[in-house]
């Protein structure tokens, strides 16, 4: 991942419900969450969620798709597996022995 992407990434969870959100939809895996079901779970009104939704979107975070009438999102790991080895990529100088190493999606 080169640094322009993480650093879109990075901004983009700079806020504390967008930050939530993403934690969110990390925890529920592959299947996602609908918007309704992020809106009661944080407890905000769904048309303003759709502004977080969108800064995420475009940072690559997160995913989208249509099922009947709904919209579920997801975590895009990808992009989250990405940003974390891109920040660990030297850590401790290169001896991932003495460092705890993330876990993977």
């Amino acid at each position: 991942m080169e640094s322009g992407s993480v650093l879109k990434a990075l901004a983009a969870l700079a806020q504390a419900t967008r930050l939530e959100v993403y934690r969110l939809l990390v925890a529920a895996g592959p299947e996602g969450m609908s918007a309704g079901q992020l809106a009661e779970k944080l407890e905000v009104a769904p048309a303003s969620l759709s502004f977080h939704f969108k800064t995420l979107y475009h940072a690559g975070l997160i995913e989208s798709q249509q099922k009947g009438r709904f919209i579920y999102y997801r975590a895009n790991f990808e992009v989250m597996n990405g940003m974390v080895d891109y920040l660990t990529e030297n850590c401790c100088g290169g001896n991932a022995e003495l460092c705890k190493t993330p876990r993977k999606c």
